[in-house]
């Protein structure tokens, strides 16, 4: 079943969001490792923390593919070695537009969003924005699927 979920119009920015992702890497893990996590939480790419938890770079599965296309042998090499050094975090603040806008510009499906000392708190996915910005959340329910908004107040 599908229901609009509150507030109708959806949600403003990704603080509000309850996140579903919390995958994160390490700036000194194993390559293979990584690919391996990816591959087996079918997730596109995850912060790079340090550790102090604060973010310093993302890996996705284009980064991975990339490395080992260059000859690469992921077992060598570490997060820090595959990882982007762009600055793809956002904060609680940003609008959800913007977000959308920084994931297909930089061809990632999600972010991680960083707190006031930069550390990453969690990850919003494309999945995530599109029921924030909708309004819509899968939820189990007893006879079937049911669709309602879950965010969080800022």
């Amino acid at each position: 079943m599908l229901t609009q979920g509150f507030p109708v119009e959806g949600l403003n920015t990704v603080g509000q969001i309850v996140a579903t992702t919390t995958v994160r890497f390490h700036a000194q893990q194993n390559g293979l490792d990584i690919a391996g996590a990816l591959l087996s939480t079918h997730m596109a790419g995850s912060p790079v923390v340090d550790d102090q938890g604060r973010y310093v770079g993302f890996i996705n599965e284009f980064d991975a593919m990339r490395a080992l296309a260059a000859g690469n042998d992921l077992g060598k090499l570490v997060a820090k070695d595959i990882m982007r050094k762009e600055q793809l975090a956002v904060i609680t603040s940003t609008p959800i537009e913007e977000a959308t806008k920084r994931m297909e510009e930089n061809h990632v499906f999600n972010l991680p969003v960083i707190d006031q000392y930069g550390a990453v708190a969690y990850s919003v996915s494309w999945h995530d924005l599109l029921r924030a910005w909708t309004g819509l959340r899968f939820e189990p329910g007893i006879s079937g699927l049911s669709f309602s908004a879950t965010y969080r107040e800022e």
